[in-house]
């Protein structure tokens, strides 16, 4: 009887290993799914004047991930390797200084975009680095992405209604000065408060200046280059190496989503904006900016 009472015991204590293996692979399959999830928000809302850091906390909101909440933090930050790899790849002959094809004046001014790039960066990093703990303390919340998202949304409105009968002066990279591209590096100082979306701010401040509008998002890509690798990095460095096998996977995953996904998102923007304003991403950013108020209100 003993004997038979031990190979019950055995069976159930078997049996429920079982049931929680089969709980485990759910849920990595469902991290990893969240992971693409949030790789495909990362790439359709970097390069749209939308704000993908609001964009990635309000669908954090929802999901959660069940993850350590550091490594959350992090992530949220890192996946947007990702998506510069993609600017990286689209634009690698333009970006290099040292391509075989190109003439002595086309390196130079590869060189002098790299310096007008890098001279822009100056106002964000030096603000990032002064004020980035109080603004992730204070300001990644869903109340203040929703109030950047229709803010911003209207200013893009009433900066294209302001624009609209009014020729741009800055129609080519070389066209834009190292001023003009101090001042939309200052506009990317806006993007530090959440929701603000950096594209957006660089875009606007591009376009107030005198900048045509495909002009000011090209820019805007470039200038993303150093910002997002310099924010990503200090993430990495602020979490450490102790990486899980789990976490790694899951970074990557998130990376090459947000990468494929990016491509097609630049892609898409480019074409859209020769014939079409910003408009459409105002409304878009309002509507949603109310509609997260509304659900944060109505759950409160």
């Amino acid at each position: 009887m003993q004997i038979s009472a031990d190979r019950l015991e055995n069976k159930a204590l078997l049996h429920r290993l079982e049931i929680c293996e089969e709980e485990r692979k759910t849920l990595d399959f469902m991290i990893i799914m969240e992971a693409i999830l949030l790789g495909v928000v990362e790439g359709l809302t970097e390069w749209l004047p939308i704000s993908s850091t609001g964009h990635m906390i309000l669908v954090n909101e929802f999901i959660k991930m069940p993850v350590d909440p550091k490594f959350m933090d992090m992530f949220l930050v890192v996946i947007q390797l990702g998506a510069i790899m993609a600017v990286v790849v689209l634009n690698f002959k333009k970006l290099n200084p040292l391509a075989a094809s190109k003439t002595a004046i086309e390196k130079t001014q590869t060189i002098s975009l790299w310096l007008k790039v890098i001279f822009a960066c100056i106002p964000a990093s030096v603000v990032g680095l002064l004020f980035n703990n109080y603004m992730e303390a204070h300001f990644m919340n869903s109340h203040v992405v929703a109030f950047t998202l229709i803010l911003y949304g209207i200013l893009f409105i009433a900066v294209e209604n302001c624009n609209k009968n009014r020729q741009p002066r800055i129609n080519t990279l070389e066209e834009l000065d190292y001023k003009t591209a101090f001042i939309i590096g200052v506009f990317q100082v806006l993007a530090l408060v959440p929701g603000t979306s950096r594209s957006g701010a660089t875009i606007l401040g591009g376009i107030i200046f005198g900048a045509s509008r495909y002009i000011a998002a090209e820019f805007t890509f470039f200038l993303a280059i150093p910002v997002m690798f310099g924010a990503s990095l200090l993430k990495m460095v602020k979490f450490g190496l102790n990486y899980s096998l789990e976490e790694v996977v899951i970074l990557l995953v998130g990376m090459a989503v947000a990468f494929v996904v990016s491509i097609a998102s630049i892609k898409f923007l480019l074409r859209y904006i020769k014939k079409n304003d910003f408009k459409a991403f105002g409304w878009y950013r309002i509507i949603l900016g109310v509609i997260v108020f509304a659900y944060f209100i109505l759950i409160g």
